[in-house]
């Protein structure tokens, strides 16, 4: 799912005081809404606020999903600008099964909006073990439903081109890769795949879900003091 920065919001309490940056992807958030997408435009626009910020480096990047991709593409392009990478329900690509899937799903929701795919998919993306909080509960399937139908779809289309196969085998950085054991989206089994590439990279399947900071923020915490501060 795209999601917006204050997702976030429970993991950075739990962090040391520092100066952390979080920001709102195109078509997410209070971003600009989109009908198009390219992985180079998130690439650039991340480019474009670090530089602007004057984060020349190196710094320490975490992401989830797509957020996690990013982290993968900058740092085998800026090498020098990342001290290390937390890569949480990292995204790859589509698989080429899933494409025709993929773009329908994308048709539908564009067309039809977002409640019903929220609702048939909140068991595998917000698992009943991690609903300790109903506020975050609530606050999660807010978010996802008030997304922009056009963005999301758009979302969807960007991932059908999405290759990081030249990336992973560059990255020059440790990489710290999380799987949570109830994702239903990317289990840990195919993180651990994807991510072998990674020259110097740790992996650990951890008892969360899908969109970690959101689920256990606590574990999200720990990890990133853990290992990239």
């Amino acid at each position: 799912l795209p999601i917006s920065l204050e997702s976030w919001d429970h993991v950075v309490r739990l962090l040391p005081p520092s100066r952390i940056l979080r920001f709102d992807m195109r078509g997410c958030g209070f971003s600009q809404k989109i009908s198009k997408l390219t992985f180079d435009d998130l690439l650039q626009d991340l480019v474009a606020l670090m530089d602007a910020l004057e984060l020349h480096g190196p710094v320490s990047m975490a992401g989830i999903a797509v957020g996690a991709a990013l982290g993968v593409r900058f740092a085998a392009q800026n090498p020098e600008r990342v001290r290390g990478l937390v890569l949480m329900s990292l995204a790859t690509g589509i698989a080429p099964e899933q494409r025709d899937a993929t773009q329908a799903l994308a048709a539908q929701i564009a067309s039809g909006g977002l409640r019903d795919r929220v609702d048939m998919r909140l068991p595998a993306t917000f698992a009943e073990e991690f609903r300790d909080d109903p506020h975050r509960l609530r606050e999660f399937r807010g978010r996802a439903i008030a997304n922009d139908p056009a963005s999301y779809a758009a979302w969807y289309h960007m991932l059908l081109d999405l290759d990081l196969t030249a990336d992973l085998p560059q990255l020059r950085c440790p990489a710290l890769i999380l799987a949570g054991e109830k994702d239903g989206t990317r289990p840990p089994a195919r993180v651990a795949r994807d991510a072998a590439p990674i020259p110097d990279h740790i992996f650990e399947a951890v008892s969360s879900g899908h969109v970690m900071p959101m689920l256990t923020p606590g574990l999200v915490a720990d990890r990133i003091k853990g290992f990239a501060l």
